[in-house]
């Protein structure tokens, strides 16, 4: 019993990793995915990554948050914005003739985390906070360390990486590469943040209910 019990639940977290990898392709395809802001593409693609982390755990949300790494990829190339170079090394660095295999590393490593330290953010919280009815919070506080994982690790990376060629691209000086920086944390990834606790926090709790998860 215990067995057939085992093998249901993992089928439906099978179906639910292909659901939102299907979610993430089909987000990154369409304006919801990415949107454009002329410099920049912001995202709401980190949340099925999010919500897988939480729901199937760190593998499979690392799973999803290389698919996220892959859309932002393929989307950069294809449809690319001043940015686009950092995320795709087909796309050349202002300057050059060429792309840099760093944005391989922006690109995926970022999104990858994002959907590992949800899961180690969640069941933390858990531990120290006993009372249940308290679970809303540890899911959004696990969403916005999602999101907050995946802006300030992309937009630092840019920092370090790309500093001289990001300035060029924004047509900036150098020493005020970190003011824009900051501004995209502040203008892009706070709204990003509050939109992934609340949207993470009601599908997650959904989600439990039909994993039959003693939440």
């Amino acid at each position: 019993m215990y067995t057939t019990d085992t093998s249901s639940i993992k089928t439906k977290q099978l179906v639910i990793l292909s659901m939102f990898s299907a979610i993430i392709i089909l987000m990154a395809a369409t304006p919801i995915g990415f949107i454009h802001l002329g410099f920049v593409k912001a995202t709401i693609i980190h949340i099925p990554v999010t919500v897988g982390s939480i729901i199937l755990g760190p593998k499979m949300g690392a799973m999803l948050g290389f698919v996220f790494g892959a859309s932002s990829l393929i989307t950069n190339t294809i449809s690319p914005v001043i940015s686009s170079f950092v995320f795709s090394p087909l796309i050349p660095v202002p300057g050059t003739s060429s792309g840099s295999p760093w944005a391989l590393l922006i690109c995926f490593i970022p999104r990858i985390l994002v959907g590992v330290i949800p899961w180690y953010v969640y069941r933390l919280l858990n531990k120290l906070v006993k009372d249940i009815r308290l679970n809303i919070i540890s899911l959004a506080v696990a969403a916005v360390a999602g999101s907050a994982t995946n802006t300030l690790l992309v937009t630092h990376l840019i920092y370090f990486l790309f500093k001289k060629e990001y300035a060029i691209a924004r047509g900036v000086a150098e020493n005020a590469v970190y003011k824009v920086i900051t501004s995209i944390i502040i203008g892009n990834g706070i709204p990003e943040a509050v939109v992934a606790a609340i949207v993470t926090t009601l599908v997650c709790k959904t989600l439990f209910v039909v994993l039959n998860k003693n939440q």
